[in-house]
């Protein structure tokens, strides 16, 4: 009964236009309650800032709306699939194939060109290296990073290896992307270069963005915002969700 629940209530997100919806997610880690019953729905296509101080349980939030974490409590539908009835291997297939990922050092591998950062998703998703890297190489151009394609991540900038990382995550063409502090590490101006190239990117090709940000000048790039403090949304997040 409760399966049949669940799956009704997705459907009507989903109906609503919600690219994510999450009910009841609590999660602890030992003694410590990370997440204390929140509800969220993410529309397609929007960009959402989550803010909050740190150990708010913003990156406990994204980690668990990605099915990196499994909640303790409560649920997770992304894109129409609920993740808790998914097993850990069929959670990694749809991260792979669906979800995009943006840190905040990028985590590019550093004896890989940038082509072949971009690449490697793709590659590991079973398509072959030709039609790989030409896909990488039209995303690397999208981000107007042509020129670095045959570069290593060490002989570039903070900044363009970071939009590097953007092309990534956008390669497979997936319905959302979480990015983690994603212009944490970079002086204001690389920032500012970093953010307009991947919000241009991804409104082009309507993916969802939540975005991990304690910076308001990042926040206000968004659609809306949202503030997690102890473990849950704050008042105004929550009227905002209304």
């Amino acid at each position: 009964m409760a399966d049949h629940a669940r799956t009704a209530d997705a459907l009507r997100s989903t109906a609503k236009g919600n690219i994510i919806h999450a009910t009841g997610l609590r999660k602890n880690f030992g003694s410590t309650e990370a997440l204390r019953g929140i509800d969220l729905d993410v529309r397609r296509g929007e960009v959402l800032a989550v803010m909050g101080p740190s150990g708010s349980g913003k990156s406990t939030l994204i980690h668990c709306l990605a099915g990196v974490l499994t909640p303790d409590e409560g649920h997770v539908v992304v894109d129409g699939v609920d993740l808790g009835a998914l097993s850990a291997d069929a959670r990694a297939r749809l991260r792979l194939e669906r979800i995009g990922f943006v840190f905040q050092f990028g985590q590019l591998l550093p004896d890989l060109t940038a082509v072949d950062n971009v690449a490697l998703p793709l590659l590991m998703g079973g398509m072959g290296r030709k039609k790989a890297t030409v896909q990488a190489r039209e995303w690397l151009e999208r981000l107007e990073l042509g020129d670095q394609a045959a570069k290593v991540p060490g002989d570039m900038s903070g900044g363009q290896a970071q939009r590097v990382a953007v092309a990534r995550a956008l390669a497979t063409n997936p319905g959302v992307i979480f990015a983690d502090e994603p212009t944490g590490s970079l002086d204001s101006v690389s920032a500012e270069n970093v953010l307009t190239a991947m919000l241009q990117a991804v409104r082009e090709a309507g993916t969802t963005v939540v975005l991990i940000t304690h910076d308001p000048r990042t926040a206000a790039y968004a659609d809306r915002e949202i503030i997690v403090r102890d473990g849950k949304l704050s008042a105004a997040s929550v009227a905002s969700l209304a």
